[in-house]
């Protein structure tokens, strides 16, 4: 039995009337999430007002995805209202009430695409049956629309405001009886609307975090060990204590653990600019004794020697790998590499606090409350109930704020001043420096391809970072990584290095390095097969079938990739790449990346020495309906304007007697608006439930711009960032 099934209908929906008149529903909608073993509920809040306005509760965080937006447009949709009507209201932050709230990983739209739906669906049908009741009618035979109830056959028309008292009193439908509607009555979704909160953004309001302020509040920096890990030994408090405005210098015991706190020294004052200010007078002795060997350079070293050697542990191994590259007609090897990175959001880490009588309240810019909550109590030591979490809107995530780490360092620092609310503000170099960066990674490939061309083992030597014989957070490598799958001798193993830096999802983990080593070096694969990628790519997709990704993870549908590649290669004119000019180069690649199909094409040209990107083709297969369309192409652009900016701008985190380096954009820069290339995207709708498109167009283009730069120069792309002695060299 599914969860909907399963879930009774008074569970699923009540209704109240509001205070003054108009009705709230209270909606409990199932999901199952492809990432969780058990169901959870999800609800929302919808208050039809008495002059018939709508206010929609939006339950997950906005990092600038759009949900706020888009899970208000299913409910308005099926509720049947004009979009017009509907206002929307940030809810805080409760798994209790509203089930799972974590905005990462591109889940939102395939969780809640049906759920959400029969959300609104079931407050319009209590509607239906209020009128129908009140009038001695059939439901099946009334109308709805623009937030009213009509009966064709009399003429009759109520709003839902009018109905509020009466559908209050109305038994909750089953939600198997609900009918949705069809796509060619949709009169929201499909529609392009512009996110909620843009004029607010336009305008300079506050919204985000770092916006906010309560009377009476502190501001506080923290100050910890430059080298991860590294313990507090000493340091000059009574000298900052007499810095001007300062009300608390406070020592600050941590855990060890990135996730929550390191030892540190929290300064307290009246301002920011103060607080910052008194940091400077703060001299503070640590222990890093068993940090500092951890640098790049060493990194490199050790990377270099383990991939050469026997590797720790396969990933997955099949067929007799051995066998076929002693069979084979042409062996290709090459070695690849990219370097740890920043999330280096525009906004950097901040939270308030407010600790008073045994309870915590937040106001957080999180990607992740639950956990936070979960990491507050224990830091604290009182009940999670205890732990409030308000959700700010987020000047940008791609998956650091999965990670409460500055939620229970603020969380600690109000503690020891009850009643008095205390802001924390990192720097910009606090945000680079204390960061969970994406890890580096080395990869040593083969390739062999048999006498007809055609690509018959693949071997990939994978040195990573790990503990205890298993890879860091975000530093690993699924079995299904293609070409698994698709060939019969594969082999996939791994070699772990150990380091003090603590590492993190960054937009399409995983994805956004893999996609770049493995289409790359199959770009040089094609070559030596006498063929291009996107031939040797759908040469491996011939066979419509669909490959098992594991059990909590949707099958990989060869016909889909076909499309997208196909679809690219139209958009790009593929064919006639050989008539550019000398200089110049378009470059393929494809990938499969949280539940999203996409391929892409990109043009490069040399100019000065350095590739300048000028336009870039996509082609993505998110399933059947585009619910934002406006929003969507935003998503898309965006995720290829920021591979573009981790390939060309020069993005590496490096590391030195175990610290980071970098510190603000002028090391770790960003991709800049003059960079930006023309953007085309078109979307190839096939009959799948609608997925995310927060991360899957990102992975293609970095390989893709290295494969425009090998047509144009001859130079292989093996390493990033792209820097133009690779070209000149």
């Amino acid at each position: 039995m599914s969860a909907v099934e399963s879930l009774s209908r008074r569970g699923f929906i009540s209704a109240s009337l509001l205070a003054g008149g108009g009705l709230l529903f209270d909606l409990r909608v199932p999901m199952a999430s492809a990432a969780e073993t058990q169901p959870v509920i999800l609800s929302a809040f919808i208050r039809i007002l008495p002059d018939n306005r709508v206010i929609i509760g939006a339950k997950n965080a906005e990092v600038g995805q759009g949900a706020k937006t888009m899970l208000p447009m299913l409910i308005a949709e099926e509720l049947d209202v004009d979009w017009a009507q509907v206002s929307i209201e940030q809810t805080h932050a409760d798994q209790a009430i509203f089930g799972g709230q974590t905005a990462g990983g591109s889940r939102t739209t395939p969780r809640e695409w049906l759920p959400t739906r029969r959300a609104g669906a079931a407050a319009r049908a209590m509607l239906v049956a209020a009128a129908a009741a009140q009038w001695k009618v059939a439901p099946e035979t009334l109308k709805t629309g623009s937030g009213k109830v009509t009966d064709p056959a009399s003429g009759r028309t109520m709003t839902y405001a009018a109905l509020a008292e009466a559908a209050a009193r109305i038994t909750p439908p089953d939600p198997a009886s609900l009918t949705l509607k069809e796509p060619s009555a949709f009169r929201i979704i499909g529609k392009s609307i512009v996110g909620v909160d843009t004029p607010a953004i336009v305008a300079g309001k506050p919204l985000y975090g770092i916006d906010f302020k309560l009377p009476g509040m502190l501001y506080a920096v923290l100050e910890t060990c430059p080298a991860y890990g590294g313990t507090l030994k000493s340091a000059n408090l009574e000298a900052v204590r007499a810095q001007p405005g300062v009300r608390h210098v406070l020592t600050i015991k941590g855990d060890g653990q990135a996730e929550s706190l390191f030892d540190g020294v929290a300064i307290l004052s009246e301002s920011w600019w103060s607080a910052n200010k008194a940091r400077e007078a703060l001299k503070v002795e640590w222990d890093d004794t068993a940090q500092r060997g951890f640098s790049t350079d060493d990194y490199e070293r050790q990377a270099r020697t383990r991939r050469t050697a026997k590797a720790d542990a396969d990933i997955v191994r099949t067929g007799d790998v051995d066998a076929a590259f002693g069979s084979a007609a042409k062996v290709v090897k090459a070695d690849y590499s990219y370097p740890f990175l920043a999330h280096a959001t525009l906004e950097p880490q901040n939270c308030t606090a407010l600790f008073k009588d045994g309870a915590i309240e937040l106001w957080a810019p999180t990607q992740n409350p639950e956990s936070g909550r979960a990491s507050v109590a224990k830091a604290l030591n009182i009940s999670p109930e205890k732990v409030r979490i308000n959700f700010l809107r987020i000047g940008g995530g791609f998956g650091r704020r999965l990670l409460n780490d500055y939620m229970v360092q603020v969380a600690v620092i109000a503690a020891q001043v009850p009643g008095i609310p205390v802001k924390l503000l990192y720097t910009r170099q606090d945000d680079m420096r204390r960061d969970f960066f994406r890890p580096a990674g080395w990869h040593g490939f083969r390739a062999a391809i048999g006498k007809d061309g055609a690509l018959t083992a693949f071997h990939d030597h994978f040195v990573t970072f790990g503990q205890g014989g298993r890879p860091l957070r975000a530093a690993e490598m699924p079995a299904t990584e293609l070409p698994a799958g698709l060939i019969p001798n594969v082999l996939l193993e791994q070699s772990m290095l150990a380091t003090n830096l603590p590492t993190g999802w960054l937009r399409a983990p995983g994805s956004n390095a893999l996609a770049f080593v493995t289409q790359a070096f199959l770009d040089e694969v094609a070559e030596a097969a006498g063929r291009d990628l996107p031939t040797l790519m759908l040469e491996l997709f011939a066979k419509p079938q669909e490959l098992s990704r594991g059990s909590n993870a949707p099958a990989f549908i060869t016909t889909r990739a076909r499309g997208v590649i196909e679809k690219v290669c139209a958009m790009a004119d593929w064919a006639g790449r050989k008539s550019l000019r000398k200089g110049s180069g378009k470059g393929f690649a494809f990938y499969f990346s949280h539940m999203g199909y996409f391929a892409e094409v990109l043009e490069v040209v040399i100019e000065d020495g350095a590739p300048k990107v000028k336009t870039v083709w996509v082609a993505g297969d998110v399933g059947s309906q585009i619910i934002n369309p406006i929003n969507a192409l935003h998503q898309v652009q965006g995720s290829v304007i920021e591979g573009l900016g981790q390939a060309l701008a020069g993005q590496k985190i490096t590391q030195v007697k175990g610290a980071v380096e970098q510190g603000n954009f002028d090391t770790h820069p960003l991709q800049r608006i003059a960079e930006t290339p023309t953007i085309h995207v078109e979307f190839v709708k096939t009959d799948y439930s609608p997925t995310g498109l927060g991360e899957p167009a990102l992975p293609p283009v970095i390989p893709a711009l290295a494969n425009a730069i090998y047509a144009a120069t001859g130079k292989r792309i093996r390493s990033l960032p792209i820097v133009p002695e690779m070209i000149s060299a």
